[in-house]
């Protein structure tokens, strides 16, 4: 679990990967954050994240 609370911190991963990889929902991981003192963040947080869910979005559009 620290793994991915790090990983999140430091926005290698996002909220859903990290809390896949804790092995929790994303309710429980965001509580989990919270205790540990950080705010859940919520959208992209890199360009590379922005990149992915544009495409994402297009892919849902055909």
């Amino acid at each position: 679990m620290a793994t991915a609370v790090g990983q999140y911190v430091l926005g290698e991963i996002s909220l859903g990967k990290a809390a896949e990889a804790a092995g929790m929902s994303r309710w429980e991981f965001e509580e989990v954050l919270r205790d540990a003192g950080f705010d859940a963040l919520y959208g992209p947080r890199t360009d590379d994240q922005l990149e992915e869910e544009l495409d994402t979005a297009r892919n849902l559009g055909e």
